[in-house]
């Protein structure tokens, strides 16, 4: 790609609302690229946050931002896509499936028209069958194509673990994988403290137990409707985990980060977007992490797997 050689780096980000406006302001506190176009179906919202925006860049790294269309796409490395119908109280993530189906077609139709080849980053739920249509919609090697699968769900999990440790949680290693959903399941056997494995501290000191556990992972499970239920979205969190990811790729980081891939045989799954870590870099995925899992855990990450399977069988058909 000839993203690869150039100096101005350009993100195009699809939807201006709560997750999108957060995403925007993080990427301009954190100077991650140089040029952002902003695109929305409500023209005068787009508008209105770049022009918000650009009043800060006195206080801030160089940015260019404007609103702009589609055909502002054929230049940029990375579309970012935010847009679709949000989940409302008591709603799932695949509730939403037959809403924003429709709404992604149209949207990736109208990039591709565009004769972008970069990076498609999917934020949009349920991530990760919406990462699979636009995937399929785009015609793009899978590599440039990436959902944010379970990177808040992981940061969660940091957090909280953090929390009951009393550590920064940038020194707790943990991932949580399968659907960004009501399936996915926490990876004790490949979580650490401080460079020590849980299970070595758990033999250690006798906690946290079992039942702590699983309750720091309901949390993290849960986290989003007890979200939703007290301020209507969530949209920090995960503009975080879109600045990180946008960071790991326009930097070429090689940095590991728990995302919606598509496995093509590895943990003897195909066919499927699922949250999984992976090498991420300028060329967008480099490979998928095949952590060892416990028994159990690979039971439910492909009892996970299943459910996404169904979803997209579904949404394709």
């Amino acid at each position: 790609m000839n993203a690869m050689t150039k100096e101005v780096t350009r993100i195009a980000l699809i939807g201006s609302g709560f997750v999108g406006a957060s995403y925007a302001f993080a990427l301009l506190n954190q100077g991650i690229a140089s040029e952002l176009v902003i695109i929305d179906k409500n023209g005068q919202k787009a508008e209105g946050d770049a022009m918000d925006l650009s009043h800060g860049l006195p206080f801030a790294p160089s940015m260019r931002i404007w609103a702009g269309d589609y055909a502002d796409c054929k230049d940029a490395d990375l579309v970012v896509i935010t847009a679709g119908a949000n989940q409302a109280p008591g709603e799932t993530r695949l509730d939403l499936i037959g809403k924003n189906a429709r709404i992604f077609e149209s949207i990736v139709a109208d990039v591709m028209k565009s004769g972008f080849q970069g990076i498609f980053v999917v934020a949009t739920n349920p991530v990760d069958v919406l990462t699979y249509a636009t995937w399929k919609y785009s015609g793009l090697p899978a590599q440039q194509v990436i959902g944010s699968g379970t990177i808040l769900d992981s940061a969660r999990l940091k957090y909280l673990l953090g929390e009951y440790f009393q550590l920064d949680s940038r020194n707790v290693h943990a991932y949580v994988m399968g659907e960004h959903g009501d399936t996915e399941l926490p990876v004790w056997s490949n979580t650490s403290i401080g460079g020590r494995s849980l299970h070595d501290y758990r033999e250690q000191y006798g906690k946290p137990t079992q039942e702590e556990l699983d309750r720091i992972f309901g949390n993290v499970r849960d986290a989003a409707y007890h979200i939703i239920e007290r301020k209507g979205a969530t949209y920090y969190g995960i503009a975080m985990g879109l600045a990180r990811l946008t960071k790991a790729i326009l930097w070429n980081e090689n940095s590991i980060l728990s995302v919606s891939a598509l496995l093509t045989g590895q943990y003897g799954l195909d066919g499927v977007y699922i949250g999984v870590p992976a090498v991420i870099n300028r060329a967008g995925i480099r490979e998928v992490v095949e952590l060892k899992l416990s028994d159990d855990e690979m039971r439910k990450l492909h009892a996970s797997a299943d459910v996404l399977k169904k979803a997209i069988h579904a949404m394709m058909k």
